[in-house]
């Protein structure tokens, strides 16, 4: 991904369960997006349009380093589904079955799972409430919001709620409100989930910066830490979203997300 003089900016569209992303490589272009940039970039009508924006970097101890922007223009630590899309295409350039790639968030590593499917090893959840973080000590398993939900950070704070049915929760009015909850510092991604046996969950995702969206890597993990933790199901478990299915795994070296991706087109910013 070279871009010539006057020609523009070269970028890829990928895709996880439909949770999408714009990817630019700054590895030979050098540093090229800003907040106006990423805004101008994530308009539907007028840009590009995407759920986060991720730029590659060259890493000095890993294979890449990745930084992720929102659709507000806003930084994330942390974006599972790119950092999955972004592994598989270095795999498949590569021919690497295995990628350590740093984030803000930390070091996390990529495998090939076989059958098309990629697994990113997520990092230990962070449950003490200085880390999510919240805006002061408190029990971090139920909070004191209506519906008692559980915070979780995976580089990025969450905050999921175990209802009885998850596809008739009116994300559109409740996901910004709770979004913004004080109890929230930097705001939140949302999570609806309803428990489908002791290994199943329904879930769906507003996500902090970018709104309604088909499917998030870290939420899927912070739900499945929550329903560990509450009791509801292993830590093993299958999670159906709204554009498809992750499975997730905590385990003792971090939580592990594994499903598919899309390199959907190439294309060139003028």
């Amino acid at each position: 991904m070279r871009a010539e003089q006057n020609t523009g900016l070269p970028f890829m569209k990928m895709h996880g369960l439909g949770n999408d992303f714009v990817v630019i490589d700054e590895r030979e272009l050098g540093t090229v997006v800003t907040e106006s940039l990423a805004i101008a970039m994530a308009d539907r009508h007028c840009g590009i349009g995407f759920d986060q924006l991720a730029t590659i970097h060259e890493g000095r101890e890993s294979d890449m380093h990745l930084v992720f922007w929102n659709s507000d223009g806003s930084q994330s630590a942390a974006c599972g589904n790119a950092t999955r899309c972004i592994a598989r295409w270095e795999m498949d350039r590569t021919g690497k079955t295995e990628l350590a790639i740093t984030t803000d968030r930390g070091t996390l590593y990529a495998l090939d799972a076989g059958d098309g499917l990629t697994s990113v090893n997520m990092g230990q959840p962070q449950l003490d409430w200085h880390e999510i973080p919240l805006r002061e000590e408190m029990d971090t398993l139920e909070l004191p919001i209506d519906g008692k939900p559980t915070a979780t950070g995976m580089g990025n704070p969450h905050c999921t709620f175990f209802v009885d049915d998850a596809e008739a929760v009116d994300l559109m009015t409740l996901g910004p409100k709770f979004e913004h909850d004080p109890l929230y510092p930097q705001r939140t991604n949302v999570q609806f989930a309803s428990v489908v046996s002791p290994d199943h969950l329904r879930m769906r995702v507003w996500e902090r910066g970018a709104g309604l969206t088909l499917a998030s890597g870290s939420s899927s993990c912070a739900t499945a830490v929550a329903a560990s933790r509450r009791g509801l199901t292993g830590r093993k478990v299958r999670i159906d979203l709204d554009g498809g299915t992750l499975h997730v795994d905590w385990r003792e070296d971090g939580v592990w997300m594994t499903g598919p991706t899309a390199h959907v087109f190439d294309g060139v910013w003028k």
